[in-house]
């Protein structure tokens, strides 16, 4: 029997401690313009391709703050630090073998930006 669970993330979701302040951070360093949030506490980013990114402000707790959970890509990284950096996002070390860095989000999730897939393109 074939399993009726796809093999696609439909979302990843992220803590947040103020779904507004969040969406409007998001949104920000990737260019987009804020929409609504859904339930009071929701708000899912218009991503182009891949997993949809899920802001929650219900229930923070605590950052995801040990290792990154997804990545943002880039086709070019240095571009993209240098734009992090200048844009006062808090930077967690230089780029790494020239592929990735990583980055703090407003309520300490730690985050990265790579040049690589980890998972085929299809």
């Amino acid at each position: 029997m074939p399993s009726p669970v796809s093999n696609h993330i439909g979302g990843v979701f992220v803590p947040v401690r103020d779904i507004e302040a969040a969406r409007d951070w998001y949104c920000g360093i990737l260019g987009l313009e804020p929409g609504e949030v859904l339930f009071g506490h929701i708000y899912v980013l218009p991503m182009r391709d891949g997993s949809g990114l899920v802001l929650d402000s219900k229930g923070f707790e605590r950052p995801h703050d040990a290792k990154p959970v997804f990545h943002f890509m880039t086709k070019d990284i240095g571009a993209a630090y240098t734009y992090m950096r200048d844009t006062g996002v808090e930077l967690v070390g230089e780029i790494v073998d020239g592929v990735f860095f990583n980055f703090k989000d407003p309520d300490g999730n730690l985050l990265m930006v790579a040049d690589v897939p980890l998972a085929p393109r299809s």
